[in-house]
């Protein structure tokens, strides 16, 4: 005996052929079942190197800043007008208490380079110029590149005339 669904294949009523088709279309999502998990877990490693590289650039951009005002701190110090002016090591250590504490890095931490370069004498308008070189390590991008043989290395340097 036919069952019931062949019997009504075979009948070609326009009753049954509406039926036929909402049998048809009610098939097709099934054969589509886990396409978007599919789909989702080939584009999820590059949604995640694409986050993970906005973050470890925004914080060697957080940095960069920290440096460029430590390196302004610096500078500041040791141009102002005082008796007897602020010797190099003075200097680096105003930029080193600007820098303590406030650089951030996933890896393990490094102190920043302290350049100082004063002309003689120390007085207007001879110029004062500071730099500040910093080492990033972050977790992704700063560890690769310094695996290739290239780490980052930030650098902030200003340049103020005595007083």
């Amino acid at each position: 005996m036919p069952s019931l669904f062949a019997a009504s294949l075979l009948d070609a009523t326009p009753r049954n052929a509406k039926r036929l088709c909402c049998i048809r279309t009610a098939r097709l999502p099934h054969a589509q079942q886990g396409a978007a998990a599919v789909e989702f877990a080939l584009i999820l490693p590059i949604l995640l190197l694409v986050f993970f590289g906005i973050a470890e650039l925004s914080l060697a951009l957080y940095n960069k800043a920290i440096l460029t005002n430590a390196s302004r701190e610096g500078a500041r110090a040791g141009i102002v007008l005082s008796s007897p002016k602020m010797n190099d090591a003075q200097i680096s250590a105003v930029v080193l208490n600007y820098t303590n504490g406030a650089l951030i890095s996933l890896g393990a931490a490094t102190a920043p380079t302290v350049t100082v370069v004063q002309s003689s004498p120390a007085g207007f308008p001879n110029p004062l110029r500071v730099t500040v070189s910093y080492t990033y390590k972050g977790l992704g991008v700063g560890t690769m590149l310094g695996a290739l043989g290239a780490p980052i290395v930030l650098t902030g340097s200003t340049s103020m005339v005595n007083e």
